[in-house]
């Protein structure tokens, strides 16, 4: 399949509005389902020992962890479980917007409530930087935010639907984003409402 154009661009932030439509959302979306049955979502801290307001869990050979020892990548589920492997589902919007031959080595999976928040923060536990990081929303909308490589570089904020996805390459892999709020009640896609929002990275 071609690679389509982003609807929008910013700093090397692709979005592609509206990339999955209302059937694909729901059949990923219980996809995930059972990946969550295999790998429960957990509620972690940072190194700092600050609870989380997200609750996580990953797909794929490593997983995304913190704790007090810090950040970084783990190859079992907190239970001591392997992860799950990441839906074909998640894969084939990789395989279309970034790359076929490279796929991603993690599928992190963060479930928002109408109260989670998540802070300006890079993405740089990874050894490989090249690739660039894909970010799929399912679910409530939510107020994203991006700025630069540094912290004080100026932001800006745009809504994220569901069915959007973001591709993070070249001056925007390393730049600082977060989530300032969730807007409850925007979609009816999970049952209690709330937002998932995954993450593909390559790890090595």
């Amino acid at each position: 399949m071609m690679r389509p154009a982003p609807t929008t661009t910013h700093g090397g932030f692709e979005f592609f509005s509206g990339y999955l439509d209302r059937g694909a959302q729901e059949a990923l979306r219980d996809d995930l389902r059972r990946v969550v049955a295999a790998a429960p979502l957990f509620s972690p801290v940072t190194r700092f020992g600050k609870p989380m307001s997200v609750r996580m869990t990953s797909a794929g050979r490593y997983g995304w962890f913190t704790d007090r020892r810090g950040y970084r990548y783990i190859e079992e589920h907190p239970s001591g479980t392997p992860w799950p492997a990441i839906p074909d589902s998640v894969l084939a919007i990789w395989r279309v917007l970034v790359s076929e031959r490279r796929l991603p080595d993690c599928c992190l999976i963060n479930y928002y409530s109408d109260k989670a928040r998540m802070g300006l923060h890079q993405d740089r536990d990874e050894q490989d930087f090249d690739w660039p990081v894909l970010s799929v929303s399912l679910g409530d909308e939510a107020l994203f935010r991006m700025g630069g490589t540094e912290r004080s570089d100026p932001t800006r904020s745009v809504w994220l639907g569901s069915g959007d996805v973001v591709v993070m390459g070249g001056d925007a892999r390393l730049a600082y984003h977060g989530v300032d709020r969730i807007k409850p009640g925007t979609s009816t896609l999970l049952q209690g409402g709330g937002r998932i929002n995954l993450t593909l990275r390559v790890v090595d």
